[in-house]
C-alpha cells in the first residue's frame, strides 16, 4: 500500500514558476514508477510526465517538454514537478500516481498507476 500527498499547487500568473511536490508512505517507494497526470475541467485526466524507479529515465508529453520537468528522491520518499513558464492552459488539478509497471507506453495511461494521491490545484492567470 502506497499513500500520496501533493503539495506545492497555487495561484500563478502566466510566465511564473511552481514546484510541485508528492510524499509517499511505505517502504517500497523505489519500486515504483511515478507520475504525475492532470486533469482541466470538463476534460480528461491527462499524462503529464513519469520517471523510472531510480530516476535515470523520464518521460512526458511532448507538449511541455522543456518547460516540465519530473525528478524523484527515493531517500525521502518523494517525487517532484518542476513547472516553468507556465500558461492559462496548465490550470488544472495535478496528480501525483505510483505504478508498478508494465509493457510499451503503460506510463501514459490512468488504468497503469495503481495508486493516486488527492490532486492539487495549479491556477494560472493570465
Amino acid at each position: 500500500q502506497v499513500q500520496l500527498v501533493e503539495s506545492g499547487g497555487g495561484l500563478v500568473q502566466a510566465g511564473g514558476s511552481l514546484r510541485l511536490s508528492c510524499a509517499a508512505s511505505g517502504r517500497t517507494f523505489s519500486s515504483y514508477i511515478m507520475g504525475w497526470f492532470r486533469q482541466a475541467p470538463g476534460k480528461e485526466r491527462e499524462f503529464v510526465a513519469a520517471i523510472s524507479w531510480g530516476g535515470g529515465s523520464t518521460y512526458s508529453t511532448d507538449s511541455l517538454k522543456g518547460r516540465f520537468t519530473i525528478s524523484r528522491d527515493n531517500a525521502k520518499n518523494t517525487v517532484a514537478l518542476q513547472m516553468n513558464s507556465l500558461k492559462p492552459e496548465d490550470t488544472a488539478v495535478y496528480y501525483c500516481a505510483a505504478s508498478r509497471g508494465g509493457g510499451g507506453d503503460y506510463y501514459t495511461r490512468v488504468s497503469s498507476y495503481d495508486y493516486w494521491g488527492q490532486g492539487t490545484q495549479v491556477t494560472v492567470s493570465s
